[in-house]
């Protein structure tokens, strides 16, 4: 008995053994499955399954009349999973050998059929998932390749894997590369694409996708969980025709001049809308749009900025165009430090009119007049610089493009701003102050409008497919900049400049236009000679100079042949836009029917030319010419009376010789002869003489004709 018990005691303490562990390892289980479930189902799918973001298509950027300037065209990743879950056994060895032929032949020529063929039957014995087929396949080739064997059998049953890549193209290559921009991983988005890059990019979609070896992920079904949502399309106002012409009106002027960069603009003066941007550099590998010169770059304008010191000047009262000025023969000393005329006429020249200063590009002029009125009087300073920010060159135009520099003014008596007692003067000829060429064409802008300053801009609407859900209208930023007297004054010596200044050479019979040069160096100090100066050469300025359409602006940067000036090196880019756009725009062509109709005189009309009546009312009807009818016989003689014509009697006797002068030789040999008279001809054309005077009896005379 003892062993026996002993025996059911060992038993016991096992059973309870094993009843404890069931009951810990049921605990576990439902602590792992009911309490902890989600926790390591979420663990366990992310290690094998993941929701991978599907990119959107991105939206489209048109120019105003709709081409395209950027769009995103489909390319595909192809691979190939021989060891799908869904693929038959026999679908494979069926059909590997010609799927590996069509791949040789039509998709990679660098194998072998049997090349190609032992490549797919290893990848499969190895285990692989995702064997890349071609990278950036097109449509049609992607296509193509679906109907390949055993591909035709789609993604499981073929192991036929596409993943969509879509690529930027800009159809118009380099034309308005740095304003349209683009958006790249590792770098900062630039031009409009950046701009707008949440509208233009949509929304991503979301897909299940399988974690296979070697860290590749494979579609686990065709359907997506969320569709990824189309980018919307933005529509410019860059005109594709006027973009080319700047472009290449600006290359050629960079090449003939070997600058190292340049930046043209052209806009619409009523509205603002930029209809030419362009902005070229030169690298290693030639010219191209490395930069947006017209948006980032704020550089001392040099005599460009006159405009804006003349302006001021007539403003606030001080002067008047006729007034006289000495401009010293081109040289004047500001507290130690001379200033120089850079124009020859200068330099033989003593007093002239501020009209004349202005004209020739005068910086003594131009310095001596702002610093009499405001440098030497008592608050003169802030009242110069209170002016200037009234023209609102110190603010930004916050053009649609990111990266966009501030202009910059000196505040007066400022420490920080390294005021001294040459700033004044100096700044009156662009100098110790910046600005951007889109701010400055800008205020351009501003005078040719009449005094209204508008707000640059790029795009003018949002569109979602054919949709317009967005619409940005022209923005006045301010209804006055100056008065319309002043406006007025700054637009004649605008025009002056163009007829009888720095740009004379420039004008044309065709159009007037109105501008201004400047030529600023870009590495001068102060009161320390500089060798090997550098200059920046500018024109800004609008057409036609009458009634504005365009403003535009040309800055090139350190051209080295061929000239420095304004007006050698700017100046006749700018002619050539300004050409173009009247060779290509009809709204500088009056149409035909807008000209008053001329009256018709008396010595353009037909006169005194007759024949047939029939024939004369039909030849009249041709040309759409109005008369009076009052003839009543059959023959009839045309008379111009002042502005009109009128048909009259031309009567024929059978007794008496008729009148046939102004009649044609036909009619005029059908009447004499019917008449038995004689015909003797001289001369071609109309009847303008005859031998027998009108009204004398037949009795079988010969009569002469004379033709002219």
């Amino acid at each position: 008995m003892d062993i026996k018990n002993e025996v059911l005691i060992r038993v016991y303490i096992v059973l309870i053994t094993i009843v404890i562990l069931g009951i810990l390892l049921f605990v576990q289980t439902v602590r792992i499955s009911v309490f902890q479930g989600e926790k390591w189902r979420t663990r366990g799918n992310s290690l094998y399954v993941e929701r991978k973001s599907v990119e959107a298509e991105r939206g489209n950027i048109f120019s105003d009349d709709g081409s395209l300037l950027a769009t995103s065209l489909p390319f595909f990743e192809i691979r190939f999973d021989p060891n799908s879950t869904g693929m038959d056994p026999k679908d494979f060895e069926n059909n590997i050998d010609s799927l590996a032929h069509c791949l040789a032949m039509y998709v990679d020529n660098s194998y072998t059929i049997g090349g190609m063929l032992q490549r797919l039957k290893e990848e499969k014995e190895n285990g692989a998932r995702n064997i890349l087929i071609k990278r950036n396949a097109t449509y049609v080739e992607k296509e193509m390749m679906s109907r390949f064997p055993l591909f035709n059998k789609g993604q499981y049953g073929g192991g036929f894997i596409v993943n969509s890549q879509p690529k930027r193209e800009r159809p118009f290559r380099q034309l308005a590369f740095r304003t349209i921009g683009y958006v790249r991983d590792g770098h900062n988005p630039v031009g409009l694409e950046g701009y707008f890059n949440e509208t233009l990019a949509g929304e991503d979609g979301k897909k299940l996708m399988f974690r296979a070896p070697n860290n590749t992920y494979l579609p686990v079904e065709d359907l997506m969980e969320i569709e990824p949502k189309r980018g919307d399309d933005i529509v410019t106002t860059i005109d594709i025709n006027l973009q080319d012409v700047t472009h290449e009106a600006l290359l050629r002027g960079l090449k003939y001049h070997k600058a190292k960069h340049g930046t043209a603009v052209l806009m619409d003066v009523k509205t603002g809308a930029i209809k030419a941007i362009s902005n070229i550099g030169k690298t290693e590998q030639g010219y191209f749009e490395v930069y947006n010169y017209a948006v980032g770059a704020a550089t001392e304008p040099g005599s460009t900025y006159k405009l804006a010191t003349i302006m001021a000047l007539l403003e606030d009262g001080y002067i008047d165009l006729d007034d006289s000025i000495d401009i010293e023969n081109g040289k004047h000393t500001f507290y130690e430090e001379e200033m120089l005329d850079s124009s020859p006429e200068s330099f033989r020249t003593d007093t002239t009119t501020i009209r004349r200063a202005f004209e020739i590009s005068s910086n003594v002029g131009m310095g001596k007049l702002v610093q009499q009125y405001y440098g030497d009087k008592k608050g003169g300073d802030e009242k110069f610089v209170e002016q200037l920010r009234d023209f609102r060159l110190h603010t930004m135009t916050n053009v649609e493009i990111k990266g966009e520099a501030a202009p910059y003014i000196k505040t007066p008596y400022s420490e920080e701003d390294d005021w001294s007692g040459i700033t004044l003067p100096w700044m009156s000829i662009g100098y110790e102050v910046t600005i951007t060429p889109l701010q400055l064409l800008s205020f351009y802008n501003a005078v040719a409008n009449g005094g209204q300053m508008v707000k640059p801009y790029l795009v003018s609407e949002i569109r979602h497919f054919d949709q317009t859900i967005e619409r940005f209208k022209p923005t006045v930023v301010k209804r006055k900049i100056a008065s319309k007297k002043t406006i007025e004054k700054a637009k004649e010596l605008l025009i002056g400049v163009v007829e009888n200044g720095t740009a004379s050479k420039l004008k044309t019979s065709k159009y007037k236009f109105a501008g201004k040069t400047g030529t600023a160096q870009i590495n001068y100090r102060k009161f320390r000679p500089i060798k090997n100066i550098k200059y920046q050469a500018s024109f800004a300025g609008f057409f036609p100079a009458d009634d504005p359409v365009y403003s535009c602006i040309v800055v090139i940067t350190e051209p080295r042949e061929n000239g420095f000036y304004g007006g050698e090196v700017a100046g006749p880019i700018f002619r050539e836009i300004a050409d173009k756009c009247y060779e290509i725009k009809p709204e500088f062509h009056r149409a035909m029917n807008e000209y008053r109709k001329p009256v018709l005189v008396k010595n353009k009309l037909p006169s005194f030319d007759a024949g047939e009546k029939e024939d004369i009312e039909e030849a009249l009807a041709y040309v759409n010419l109005r008369y009076e009818n009052n003839a009543e016989t059959d023959w009839t003689i045309i008379r111009a009376e002042t502005d009109t014509l009128s048909l009259d009697n031309r009567t024929i006797s059978e007794k008496v010789v008729p009148n046939v002068v102004g009649m044609g030789l036909r009619d005029a040999m059908y009447i004499l002869e019917n008449l038995d008279v004689k015909v003797v001809v001289g001369g071609a054309g109309r009847v303008r003489k005859q031998s027998i005077i009108p009204g004398t009896p037949i009795e079988g005379q010969t009569i002469r004709l004379t033709l002219n």
